[in-house]
């Protein structure tokens, strides 16, 4: 039998769509708690897809897909303009 695990210490994946506003209740939401949570993010995807014994191109594309992705997000305003526009 699995262990019982405290809704606190359970990974957002495990969390039953019933559960999430309380568990997102339970989330340290300080600056500290976000730059832990960004960094233990950044250690996981580091360790999953770039420090690996025999390494790929797909760690590596994923974060150049992500920068494409937020510099479309960033540039979006001035592209809804510019395609408004029919001549000029």
């Amino acid at each position: 039998l699995p262990a019982a695990v405290l809704l606190k210490d359970m990974k957002l994946m495990d969390v039953k769509l019933g559960q999430l506003g309380s568990w997102l209740a339970m989330r340290d939401f300080t600056p500290g708690g976000i730059m832990g949570a960004l960094g233990r993010g950044y250690k996981r995807y580091y360790n999953k897809y770039i420090n690996v014994r025999k390494g790929g191109l797909g760690g590596l594309s994923m974060v150049l897909a992500g920068y494409i992705v937020l510099s479309y997000v960033w540039s979006y305003s001035h592209v809804k303009h510019d395609r408004r526009r029919k001549y000029h």
